[in-house]
This record gives C-alpha cells, sequence and structure tokens, in this order.
C-alpha cells in the first residue's frame, strides 16, 4: 500500500528537480549569452580627413568621409565603432580612446607630418601592449607604419591603373570567404621593392596592368600587437566598396584584434624559485 502511494509522489518530485534544473539551466544559458553579447570588440577607425575638404569626388563615393564609411562597414552586433581624425582633440587619440581600443585603422596620405609625435608614441606604445592595428593604403607612410617597420615603406606608385588581386595565402583566417581572385579597376599602382621588413604571412598578391606587382596583404608581430598592411583604398577610387576588400578588412579587424592588451613585460632582479 505504502509504496503505491509514494510512488506517484517520487514521480512528481523528480518532475519537479528536472523542471527546476532545466529552468536553471536556460536562465544560466541566457546569463552566459547575454554577458557575451555585452562584451565588445571596441575598434577606432581613424582617418586624417583631409581629402573629403578638398576633392568633392571623395563625399560622393564616401559620404562622410572614408572614415564614416569604414565605421559603416565595420558595425555589427559585436563591435563598436568610433571614429577619430586629425582635426579632434589629440587627433582624437586621447590616451583614454587608444586605452578603450581593441583594434585600430589608419588611413591617411597628405597629413603624415601633422600627427604629432607623443600621438604617435602612444599608439605605438598601446601596440607593443597588444592593440591590433590595420593600415590601410597610403598609410604605409605614416609615422605610426614607419616606426613600426623601422623602414621608410618606399614603393613605386601611379595613378589610375587596374589591379588584380591574388589571394595567395587562402588558409589564412584574413583570407576566409575571400575569392582566389578579383579586380579593382581603378585602383592606384603600388609596385616594388616596397621597403618593409620581411612579413610574417603574404596573403594576398597584386598585379597591375603595367606589369608592376606588390605584396598588397601582410602581417607582422610588434610586440605583443599584431599589425595587417593593405594596399587597396585610394581615396577616388571605389575599392572600399567592394565586397571583397570589405571582408578582408573585417577579417582582419577579428584577426588582429588581441585577447589581451595593455601588456608590460618587466625587466626585475629575480630571485631563484628552488635551490
Amino acid at each position: 500500500m505504502s509504496s503505491k502511494k509514494i510512488k506517484p509522489f517520487g514521480h512528481k518530485i523528480l518532475l519537479f528537480l528536472l523542471t527546476y534544473s532545466a529552468c536553471g539551466g536556460i536562465i544560466f544559458l541566457y546569463r552566459i549569452f547575454k554577458f557575451t553579447k555585452e562584451i565588445k570588440m571596441k575598434v577606432t577607425v581613424w582617418n586624417e580627413n583631409c581629402h573629403e575638404k578638398t576633392d568633392p569626388r571623395v563625399l560622393e563615393l564616401y559620404p562622410g568621409g572614408l572614415h564614416a564609411y569604414l565605421a559603416s562597414v565595420l558595425a555589427c552586433d559585436d563591435i563598436e565603432v568610433r571614429t577619430a581624425t586629425l582635426d579632434d582633440e589629440e587627433c582624437g587619440l586621447t590616451q583614454d580612446v587608444v586605452d578603450d581600443t581593441d583594434v585600430m585603422l589608419w588611413w591617411g596620405h597628405m597629413a603624415h607630418d601633422r600627427v604629432p609625435d607623443e600621438i604617435v608614441e602612444r599608439v605605438h606604445k598601446a601596440v607593443l601592449g597588444g592593440m591590433g592595428l590595420v593600415v590601410l593604403h597610403s598609410g604605409h607612410h605614416s609615422k605610426i607604419f614607419r616606426k613600426l617597420c623601422g623602414t621608410t615603406c618606399n614603393l613605386k606608385w601611379r595613378d589610375g591603373a587596374r589591379e588584380r588581386i591574388w589571394t595567395v595565402k587562402p588558409n589564412h583566417p584574413i583570407a576566409a570567404g575571400v575569392d582566389e581572385t578579383f579586380v579593382l579597376d581603378p585602383e592606384e599602382m603600388y609596385g616594388e621593392p616596397f621597403d618593409i621588413p620581411n612579413p610574417e604571412d603574404i596573403i594576398f598578391m597584386g598585379w597591375f596592368n603595367g606589369g608592376e606587382v606588390f605584396r598588397s596583404g601582410c602581417t607582422f608581430t610588434r610586440g605583443h600587437g599584431r599589425i595587417f598592411y593593405f594596399q587597396p583604398g585610394h581615396e577616388t577610387n571605389k575599392s572600399f566598396q567592394n565586397e571583397n576588400v570589405q571582408k578582408v578588412i573585417k577579417n582582419a579587424v577579428r584577426w588582429v584584434c588581441p585577447v589581451k592588451k595593455n601588456i608590460e613585460i618587466p625587466c626585475p632582479h629575480f630571485k631563484a624559485l628552488e635551490e
């Protein structure tokens, strides 16, 4: 008799425990999901914003400026994007902004020398500490890229060329989803020799209709920071509207993003742990 009365009661307890556990698991997973969603990559897009003031073709192609357009390309649920320009206070790269940046994009051309050395030093220190850096097109002559490379970063150039880009390391994360080859017409010709240190990886090679070739997509590591240089992006061309170019930039931002930033390795006198 007693066993018959206890059995349905035991089933109720079991059902209660299973339901409680399931609800608890769902709540736990929801909290993890919510926490994950709240953790966003912080990206700062820096552009000197000078051509936009002198050449109406730039704003026709990229309303709001190159920085605004690139920010719109990158913006998504897990990326928080801000922009900064030369005209902003401290070039928009205050210590607070740099400290709050996981990845920085850099586009410059006609005003490299107007970026104060103390701002360059601030960004340089951040890269060495782990911040990711994506340098685009004529940013090869920026103070920050030259400082990180330790070379002139000189190259050949010519306006109005046709470029075919080849993906030469298709298994690299930056090349994920990018076509084996694609054409940019027109695009400014950049030609070898390109005075940079030997890259860790050459992911893309460019060929131009004048016969020139160029290492169009290269990676480097400086200190704890990852760097990607990508050649396309002349201000009066539609290169940044190209789906493959956008895919490369999106992939690069995620690849250079650090697991940890502000890493400083001290140089102390160290006592032996074991005698």
